[in-house]
């Protein structure tokens, strides 16, 4: 693995505003003024951040003097290092387009206005900072993540006090950005732009398992095996361009910006989807503007709330545009219900456990931080390149990028090769894969494709948990040593579960893993909140908790609530690894400070040789921060 050396904040959310380009770039900043000047106060700030590029583009040295006297009132002020990021953050926001913000604050105020916790702050003024204010607290991005995919947050695990001290701000943002990966989200520089727009809400149901009558965009079962790769963008083009040819509409739309400034795009949709809500008037015109404005009061006759203004069509705002197109698609799409192509569509889609293992992967795979984003593991991975580059991301300098070919790839014996190079590596791992061939993932056999990406999430948990260790022996850490782990630290706690292995049906109650998660952070775990498991309910919601205050701890994990209840075994090995992993990262006196009770104490004896002979001399190399 690789033995690079992040920067690392402490503060999760303020880390996740910067790519670790950008905070070394800060931080050699910082470093340097302050060996020169001995200290770095706010008002040395402004000839700093004008010679970074980002600023350079956007301010004058006098503005960003200006923005920074907003926040601060002592210009002379001493400042660390996270406040100088925080610094920085503050001139950032200020770069953001006031109609875009505008637009964000908008439908928070509408999706949240009924919320109990969030009433208090609600409605706000997009004219102000209250969408940054109301942010640093962590609970925005945790309520506007459940507006996006409800269920995805246990909110009993959210800290929602009116004043939070900066360790629960920390966990709140911990948890929103750990599911924020979970639901598909970028996190590096996504502050809660993703969440705020409302991009993943509005986009949730351009897949075939959701709209099964998109198939009618396509002629034949190649193309759905394309439609089914698509982003979700690239499928609402795709939507719209089919009715806009049916419209007569003569040119192509490729993106949400420039192709529809003129409005004449929405004027075709709208009079294709909705004529008795539209006119001739809105192509009557020849004012972008006054078209713009007809097309937006046509489209609030079909409930679309207005977000965006004209002025934002014509100066061709792509997040806006792209809510103001979904939106149309929510209300009206369209399509009909093609016995024939429905049939097809629906043999399409998996069964549960597969689609439960397929999202899993691809949240896996996209989390890691490679070039090529997956919307589809079984259509995406077939070329082998996406593979390749996640095997060179945990198990660096595997791959002979020499031997590698880039997609798009026209020769299908390109793929070939590519896979060919997928397998050689896995073998070279010890993967189990006989009888396994490049072209059986050329091929998209589905079930050897899961076995594959199983073994590769498995490699990597089992590297980071052997890249712990302060003094390594070279000894690999084995599925054996998770579960002693688990047993031994639950069982030092005072706590009286035990399991036999990833398969104990006894784990469907939830309660060894709040046991083994309240063991590693005695405090984050409300005991009030749990239940015993007994019932199919109470599984539930034991399950959903566990799964929300193990992201709250720093766990960056993609399961549901029933892998946990059905026990599927890869799953909760995996949740395992991820609070061992955690948990092994703390510092030394957090953990000796753990076994405290008289349990704990009269049983650390007996099991410290059996843990220090596994896993008690393991302590953080921090070459895996950014994993």
């Amino acid at each position: 693995m690789s033995s690079f050396v992040g920067v690392l904040v402490s503060d999760q959310w303020l880390q996740s505003q910067f790519t670790q380009v950008e905070l070394r770039t800060l931080k050699s900043k910082y470093v340097s003024e302050r060996t020169q000047s001995g200290r770095v106060t706010v008002g040395i700030l402004p000839p700093i951040f004008k010679k970074l590029k980002a600023f350079a583009e956007l301010f004058t040295e006098d503005e960003i003097k200006d923005i920074l006297a907003e926040s601060y009132q002592d210009m002379d002020e001493e400042i660390d290092f996270e406040s100088f990021l925080r610094a920085a953050t503050t001139t950032f926001h200020h770069a953001i387009n006031e109609s875009e913000k505008a637009s964000y604050v908008a439908h928070i105020n509408s999706y949240l206005a009924e919320d109990k916790f969030m009433q208090q702050f609600l409605p706000m003024d997009p004219s102000t900072n209250a969408l940054f204010d109301l942010a640093t607290d962590g609970v925005l991005i945790c309520k506007l993540i459940n507006v996006a995919v409800p269920g995805t947050i246990d909110e009993r695990a959210i800290n929602t006090k009116r004043v939070l001290n900066p360790w629960e701000r920390n966990e709140n943002h911990t948890l929103g950005l750990n599911s924020a990966k979970a639901i598909g989200c970028t996190v590096v520089n996504i502050g809660t732009q993703d969440l705020v727009e409302g991009r993943i809400q509005l986009l949730a149901d351009l897949n075939l398992k959701k709209t099964p009558q998109l198939v009618e965009l396509v002629e034949d079962d190649k193309d759905v095996e394309e439609l089914v790769s698509l982003a979700p963008e690239k499928v609402l083009l795709k939507w719209m361009n089919f009715h806009l040819k049916k419209a007569g509409y003569q040119k192509q739309v490729t993106n949400f910006s420039s192709d529809v400034k003129d409005g004449e795009a929405y004027a075709y949709l709208l009079s294709a989807l909705a004529p008795e809500v539209s006119g001739p008037s809105a192509l009557a015109t020849s004012d972008p503007t006054e078209r713009a404005n007809m097309v937006l009061e046509q489209a609030e006759k079909l409930d679309c709330k207005r977000y965006l203004t004209p002025k934002d069509i014509v100066e061709g705002s792509p997040n806006l545009n792209l809510a103001f197109v979904a939106q149309i698609f929510q209300h009206r799409n369209g399509l009909t219900v093609d016995s024939k192509k429905m049939n097809f569509a629906e043999m399409m889609t998996d069964d549960a456990q597969t689609s439960r293992e397929e999202r899993c992967f691809r949240l896996w795979i996209n989390s890691l931080g490679i070039a090529t984003y997956v919307n589809n593991v079984f259509e995406d991975v077939r070329n082998g390149w996406v593979l390749l580059e996640v095997l060179d991301k945990v198990a660096v300098g595997s791959v002979n990028w020499k031997l590698a070919t880039k997609p798009p790839i026209k020769m299908p014996f390109r793929k070939v090769e590519n896979c060919n190079q997928v397998i050689k590596i896995g073998k070279d791992l010890n993967f189990s894969l006989v009888n396994v061939a490049g072209n059986d993932i050329v091929q998209g056999n589905k079930k050897l494709l899961l076995a594959f990406l199983w073994q590769l999430m498995r490699f990597t948990m089992l590297q980071l948990l052997k890249n712990l260790r302060s003094h390594s022996q070279g000894k690999e850490i084995t599925d054996a040593d998770i579960l002693n782990w688990a047993n031994n630290k639950v069982k030092r706690a005072g706590r009286t579960s035990q399991i036999d292995s990833f398969k104990d049906k006894n784990l469907s109650s939830g309660v060894f893993f709040l046991e083994l998660l309240s063991s590693v952070e005695p405090r984050v775990v409300n005991w009030s909140l749990v239940t015993k498991g007994e019932t199919d309910e109470d599984k539930k919601l034991n399950a959903t908790y566990i799964i929300s205050v193990a992201r709250k701890l720093g766990c960056s994990i993609f399961l549901l609530p029933e892998d946990i209840i059905e026990v599927n075994p890869k799953m909760i090995l995996v949740l395992t690894a991820s609070i061992m992993y955690w948990s092994l990262q703390k510092p030394e006196e957090n953990v000796t400070s753990e076994a405290s009770s008289p349990v704990a104490n009269e049983t650390e004896g007996e099991n410290e040789t059996d843990v220090t002979n596994e896993v008690s001399n393991l302590a953080i190399e921090e070459n895996e921060a950014e994993a």
